[in-house]
């Protein structure tokens, strides 16, 4: 039987001390990661969770190396995040639009680079699932584009508003400008020997929608899941999320690492 580990993510607010005196209030990213943690229970998986304060850099990145360390051909880790997602000025010119997207943890933001890397750890056939329920502007101008909308405040976005990019990023500059220029994460996504297989709340160009008891697309996973009885692969599974979304959010499928055509064969969280 396949080692099987998960780690659930979810914040509810972040540290306004680093964010400059904002604490991006969101109502179920919490709920999104009991939720994942009971679907990952119920499947044979071993799960452990980071709540709010909880969801630090140095924890989060911890218990993913973590993963790594233990896991071997063959095993599988599923990885989900609910949060903001925000954008840093892209420092090793790895990003054709010129800026990194980010989870929004509590205490700063991780950077997808510092993920792939993580991702790096993994040994050769190992199975990485990642569900991402925030979202990932492609550009500034994306992210400004979206501060200027007027949202219900039960489903306002999941991005952190360009001023709060703008003034976070300023404020601890060097700080950031060191880890996405550190030389290890150069082509990190290009280094990782495992298999990982993203499924996100939504494009490049568009925003993740938090709501009263679920994210928008963690709600529509739940409900094409079933209670695992959905029929079909993953490919099938993230098709059938899409069409239950609204065309303003659509999930998006994406692969890292070494192919692995039985794993995206698989019924969706199979150990």
């Amino acid at each position: 039987m396949p080692n099987a580990l998960s780690l659930h993510i979810g914040l509810n607010e972040v540290d306004p001390a680093h964010y400059e005196n904002w604490n991006g209030p969101l109502l179920a990213c919490e709920y999104d990661a009991n939720d994942m943690k009971q679907l990952a229970k119920l499947q044979g998986f071993t799960p452990s969770q980071l709540l709010t304060k909880a969801a630090t850099r140095k924890a989060v990145t911890n218990k993913i190396l973590d993963a790594a360390k233990t896991l071997k051909s063959g095993d599988i880790f599923f990885l989900t995040y609910s949060g903001h997602g925000g954008q840093l000025p892209d420092q090793n010119s790895d990003e054709p639009d010129g800026v990194d997207e980010t989870w929004c943890l509590y205490d700063g933001q991780l950077i997808d680079d510092e993920l792939f890397y993580a991702f790096g750890r993994f040994a050769a056939g190992v199975r990485i699932l990642i569900l991402s329920d925030s979202c990932h502007s492609g550009s500034v101008i994306k992210a400004n584009n979206m501060a200027r909308r007027t949202f219900d405040p039960e489903r306002r976005p999941r991005v952190m508003p360009l001023e709060i990019v703008q003034r976070t990023y300023l404020a601890h500059r060097k700080f950031y400008d060191d880890l996405a220029s550190d030389p290890k994460l150069k082509d990190a996504e290009d280094k990782v020997n495992a298999t990982a297989l993203l499924v996100s709340g939504c494009q490049d160009s568009q925003y993740s929608m938090d709501g009263p008891f679920n994210g928008a697309f963690t709600a529509m996973l739940k409900n094409v899941w079933n209670g695992g009885k959905f029929k079909g692969d993953y490919r099938k599974f993230h098709k059938v999320i899409v069409s239950g979304m609204p065309s303003e959010q659509v999930p998006n499928y994406y692969l890292i690492g070494t192919a692995n055509k039985a794993f995206e064969s698989q019924k969706p969280f199979t150990v």
